[in-house]
């Protein structure tokens, strides 16, 4: 059996599936809580399909780019599970999972997340005859720079684009096609891996990092003030 994680975001998403059949998955939005709801709802939908977490072959988990705590939470409990359990792990790109839902329109896709600062991440993917592609890999940049890098009619999706959904109109007008705002599954993540599984690529469970594109902001902490007396505060 498969276990797929991905809490990237705000919203989380679990998926099971044995011998090609998805056996569960649940969505849900769960704002900054991960670290309190993802191994309940995995617990739960081990329950509803009637299978146990020893029956987990391997693991495959979304590794960002996202939020730093999702992230964290997400490839944390992957990576406990895969030790614990001595089965192999595979880390997919977030931005790969969301666009891979709208592969069969032919068109390239944009998944765009919030990076935050007016900043976006966002990636390009397309389907063509030979495969799935990547064309443009992870990065950080704005609307107005990605705006003038789209070329031809593509499919931006994602849960952020609803918010900037008027001005990639504006900017781009019938070049974009805004996609529903309708919640990942990580059932994106097993089809992803399909080919990886079928070659043995797996990733190194102790090496495997997520993709963050920015590091996190640290307030630094304040210099500790002297005293004439030698006394330090």
């Amino acid at each position: 059996m498969l276990v797929a994680i991905d809490s990237s975001t705000e919203t989380a998403s679990l998926a099971l599936a044995r011998d090609g059949k998805v056996l569960a998955d649940v969505s849900w939005r769960c704002g900054q809580n991960h670290s309190v709801e993802l191994l309940p709802h995995l617990t739960q939908l081990l329950g509803e399909a009637s299978v146990s977490i020893k029956d987990t072959s391997g693991i495959i988990v979304a590794k960002g780019p996202g939020s730093f705590n999702g992230l964290r939470v997400g490839l944390s409990t992957a990576k406990g599970l895969a030790f614990s359990l001595g089965i192999p792990i595979i880390g997919i790109s977030s931005l790969e999972m969301e666009a891979y839902r709208h592969a069969e329109t032919g068109l390239p896709i944009c998944p765009i997340f919030n990076a935050g600062r007016g900043e976006i991440a966002t990636a390009l993917y397309r389907k063509k005859d030979d495969g799935w592609h990547k064309l443009a890999p992870e990065h950080i940049t704005t609307v107005d720079a990605l705006s003038t890098e789209t070329t031809e009619k593509t499919i931006f999706c994602g849960e952020y684009v609803a918010t900037i959904a008027r001005q990639l109109k504006a900017k781009l007008k019938e070049k974009a096609v805004i996609a529903p705002d309708r919640m990942r599954s990580a059932v994106s993540l097993i089809e992803l891996a399909k080919p990886r599984i079928g070659a043995g690529d797996y990733d190194d469970p102790a090496t495997l990092q997520p993709i963050y594109l920015r590091r996190p902001a640290i307030t630094k902490p304040k210099r500790r003030q002297k005293y004439t007396n030698g006394d330090s505060k």
